[in-house]
């Protein structure tokens, strides 16, 4: 990609794309009726036409990277809905990520607070697994002593930014048990037809570290030997769509160091946005002479579970359900538009008792999770929010189905403690332990 003398900054990250990569954009609009943000504002700026109309006009020198581009391209959920409508096949995940990146490398957000912030996050708790894990002892034993609900009536929270202040009553539970004190490093099925790397991940481990659980029982009952290494940390998932492509390399490498891909038949995820990015290592190494071809293999091998279950065909659960539960399903952005993953999970889903699946309106749309969305862009995410909540209250379900953690709990602080949100794996785990006479 050719940057004219005009533009007087270097470009680190979008001056590597393949030019061809922004030349796709055939301008039709095609991507203009499912964009949330586009469809808030009617902004052409605010479309994924527009945001790859300004990356061109900055790879050709036309315009500078500022702070103005900056926020727009944070103003993006990145959710990936344009890429399902698009008929030429743009890849908007990797404009978008190379876009945040430029802006890191060119510092036109900065702020002391933010680079503190992105620092302690992305380069210290994300990026290192005793350090998440340690913060995660910390959350829960505010949470489980009672403190929280202290601070909360003292009005010490008083004290802390709005932001910090807003944020902190939606604090995700976190799990007394991590992952490692729920699955052994190798376990295996009375018959053995696969043997399969289980991926735990950063906040699925210690806040669903049941899913976890969850997903190496259904998988075992499938005749799969399961290896969960050790110490695993975060995929880079959060570092690549916030920017930080070198961390998230750093962080794919680990990875790869930790499987032994060449014993596996698949690595499973059961985390969306996890997955979305796992496929597409060899996109941040594939000039890494160490580690490219096994990126590659890596990319060959990831499979989200429901994705898996079905290409190996999964056993359906025998038996009947003494009571009918009416079910619905919000699919993770994730899952159906960055994998291209939909009827997988509703396969899983129809196959457990006792279930009437009722299908949710405007299912992949967007809930406003969207990685850190929530937390960054709070006005937006809440209007999103509130739109698929009332999408659930329609359909009369006590029980909401998703696969992807942000998701969970967007949805759940939706819709408050009368409805149930549950992983489809934990509910497929649930209904074979029924067949054994034991507790859902």
């Amino acid at each position: 990609m050719s940057v004219s003398p005009a533009n007087h900054r270097v470009l680190r990250h979008m001056g590597d794309l393949d030019y061809s990569v922004v030349q796709q954009c055939m301008h039709c609009g095609m991507c203009l009726p499912s964009c949330p943000t586009y469809l808030e504002t009617r902004r052409e700026r605010n479309s994924p036409r527009g945001r790859i109309s300004l990356m061109r006009a900055i790879a050709d020198g036309e315009l500078e990277v500022t702070r103005e581009f900056g926020e727009e391209m944070y103003y993006c959920l990145g959710c990936l809905a344009c890429t399902t409508a698009c008929p030429a096949g743009v890849d908007y995940p990797k404009l978008f990520e190379h876009a945040r990146a430029e802006i890191e490398a060119q510092d036109v957000l900065f702020t002391p607070g933010r680079r503190f912030w992105r620092w302690l996050t992305l380069r210290q708790i994300f990026a290192k697994p005793w350090m998440l894990r340690s913060v995660g002892r910390l959350l829960w034993l505010y949470q489980a002593s009672g403190l929280c609900f202290l601070v909360r009536k003292s009005g010490l929270l008083r004290i802390l930014p709005a932001n910090l202040r807003d944020l902190e009553p939606s604090t995700p539970p976190i799990q007394r048990r991590f992952s490692e004190d729920l699955i052994r490093e190798i376990e295996m099925p009375a018959r053995r037809r696969f043997r399969v790397g289980m991926l735990t991940g950063c906040v699925q481990d210690l806040v669903f570290s049941d899913v976890n659980r969850d997903t190496v029982e259904v998988l075992l009952e499938n005749e799969c030997e399961v290896v969960t290494p050790r110490d695993q940390g975060c995929c880079g998932s959060l570092h690549a769509h916030n920017g930080d492509l070198e961390q998230a390399a750093v962080q794919a490498r680990r990875l790869l160091d930790q499987f032994d891909l060449a014993s596996l038949d698949a690595v499973i995820t059961n985390a969306a946005g996890c997955g979305s990015h796992l496929k597409h290592f060899s996109n941040l190494l594939g000039d890494d002479p160490v580690y490219a071809d096994r990126a590659r293999e890596w990319d060959r091998k990831a499979r989200d579970v429901s994705q898996w279950l079905v290409e190996i065909g999964f056993r359906k659960p025998v038996g009947e359900s003494r009571e009918t539960v009416r079910m619905t399903y919000h699919e993770a952005c994730h899952l159906c538009h960055g994998q291209g993953i939909s009827r997988e999970p509703r396969e899983v889903l129809r196959s457990v008792p006792g279930l009437e699946f009722i299908e949710l309106e405007n299912a992949t749309h967007c809930c406003g999770s969207a990685g850190v969305y929530n937390i960054t862009q709070p006005e937006q995410a809440g209007k999103l929010q509130r739109e698929k909540a009332a999408c659930i209250a329609k359909t009369g379900a006590g029980l909401v189905t998703t696969a992807n953690p942000g998701c969970h709990l967007q949805i759940q602080n939706a819709v408050g403690e009368g409805v149930e949100v549950r992983h489809p794996v934990s509910l497929l785990a649930a209904a074979y332990r029924a067949e054994k006479g034991g507790a859902k």
